[in-house]
């Protein structure tokens, strides 16, 4: 094995060093010390996803096992993004007397589950893809448990191990079937090779399953509601954006790189889960009252939008993908950053809680309703135009009825965020939430995300740079 193989992993192993560095500063530092420890570990990270942007590397390493390009660094520097604006919302969440002795935990094993995200999004070849799905997946589990003594958090942990143990199997059942029809696992090798008989077919089915599962598409959603009520706000906000992000990513080339030629049968498969999971999605969220579970269901149903544009099967499919993944990290951070502060300093999480909030929290409530509206897709947000790409690329491929369909759950989605924007500034409330104040860090995130959702929405031209950048997957 040649050291010049690690070359093109730039992003994993500029994670790897300030993981390292972390691990070395939470064990020596003195105790004074420790008391910078947020901000030197948000600093070291910022460093990070700042370097990440000069590298513009393309390749294959380790005999093809390992990809790189335009594509996979664009991804991997938006959930950088995101990752960062996460952590500048756990300040106040880990000093809190039961997390501050943990928070050096928080970050690492935030970070290994980055780690693992960055090789699902850039292998070549199965085996990598489930070392890297694993990665994730592990630290993911502990980081939903990670208030152990809230019955809720243990329970969600459970929950997802064990779901995600179950999902694991099934797509290594899968794999099986695979590698006994082609006699490889690389991604390459397997489409030279395939053909459409029953047992590629069913191997396919497996696979596909146990990445939907890390999506939270329907029928393979059930874990995520009572995991996000469960999991402190910043992991469920970590799990609803990051986690999903990335294993959209790693779908569209398993299934553009691998499966072309079984397009017509997972096209199939996919239009019927879209519909299922926008529809389901939207009828449950309706019906919650909890503000984590509510974003739980609208997380389910952004999905399927996201999923619109990924079984077209073309680069403009696959660019407005990307968009609509960057589009969302923002508005979903923006939104849980207000759950978050709220939650921190009150402890309350439902909706009615939010009754008469603009009264004594305006710039809080302001930013929930700008979230809401991204969410939902109003103008002139980045909601509306990242949903209008994604239906502006179905519509190309002639799927009409879907996205008719798919526009019919938009309006119902319009009513149920538009609850949230009804309690905050028109219903009335005897006890309304008392003037909660936020944070430096979390002030910081919350006007990125702000930033964020009105600049990308009004600068059309991104979504030219993201249609240049995004064809090196193929």
């Amino acid at each position: 094995m040649d050291l010049s193989n690690y070359l093109l992993m730039k992003h994993e192993l500029s994670l790897i060093v300030v993981f390292l560095l972390l691990i070395i500063y939470d064990l020596f530092a003195s105790d004074n010390a420790k008391k910078y420890f947020f901000p030197v570990a948000c600093t070291l990270f910022l460093a990070h996803t700042v370097l990440c942007f000069f590298f513009k590397d393309s390749g294959a390493s380790f005999a093809g096992m390992y990809v790189t390009g335009p594509a996979y660094l664009t991804i991997k520097n938006i959930l950088n993004i995101g990752v960062f604006l996460i952590f500048l919302q756990a300040n106040s969440w880990l000093n809190r007397p039961d997390s501050i002795i943990k928070r050096g935990e928080f970050f690492m094993l935030t970070i290994l589950t980055l780690i693992g995200m960055n090789l699902m999004i850039s292998s070549g070849n199965f085996l990598l893809f489930y070392i890297g799905l694993e990665t994730a997946s592990l630290p993911i589990a502990a980081l939903v448990a990670f208030d152990k003594y809230r019955q809720e958090s243990a329970e969600a942990g459970a929950k997802y191990i064990f779901n995600a143990i179950f999902s694991s199997g099934m797509m290594v059942f899968g794999l099986s079937f695979l590698y006994g029809a082609c006699g490889t696992l690389y991604y390459a090798d397997i489409a030279t090779n395939i053909y459409s008989t029953p047992m590629v077919i069913m191997a396919m089915v497996f696979i596909l399953a146990g990445i939907f599962f890390k999506i939270s598409l329907v029928p393979f959603h059930l874990w995520a509601p009572d995991t996000y009520q469960g999991a402190p706000t910043n992991v469920t906000l970590y799990l609803s954006t990051i986690s999903k992000g990335a294993a959209v990513f790693a779908l569209m080339t398993i299934l553009f790189k691998v499966f072309p030629v079984l397009a017509d049968v997972w096209q199939n498969i996919i239009w019927i889960i879209i519909l299922l999971t926008i529809t389901i999605g939207n009828l449950f969220a309706l019906r919650q009252k909890n503000m984590k579970r509510f974003l739980a269901f609208s997380s389910i149903s952004q999905a399927g939008y996201i999923m619109l544009s990924v079984f077209t099967g073309t680069a403009e499919g696959m660019a407005a993908t990307m968009f609509y993944i960057f589009v969302y990290v923002f508005s979903n951070l923006a939104a849980f950053g207000v759950i978050s502060a709220i939650e921190d300093k009150t402890g309350k999480v439902s909706m009615n809680d939010y009754n008469g909030l603009y009264y004594t929290n305006p710039k809080l409530a302001l930013a929930m309703m700008i979230a809401m509206f991204s969410l939902g897709g109003i103008p002139p947000t980045a909601g509306f135009f990242s949903k209008l790409f994604v239906f502006m690329t179905a519509m190309q491929q002639g799927h009409v009825l879907l996205v008719f369909l798919a526009f019919l759950n938009t309006v119902i989605s319009l009513y149920y965020y538009l609850l949230v924007v009804k309690a905050m500034f028109i219903n009335k409330n005897n006890s309304p939430i008392e003037a909660v104040n936020t944070d430096g860090y979390l002030k910081i995130s919350l006007v990125v995300s702000m930033a964020g959702i009105f600049v990308i929405g009004m600068v059309s031209c991104f979504y030219q740079y993201i249609d240049k950048v995004s064809f090196g997957i193929y």
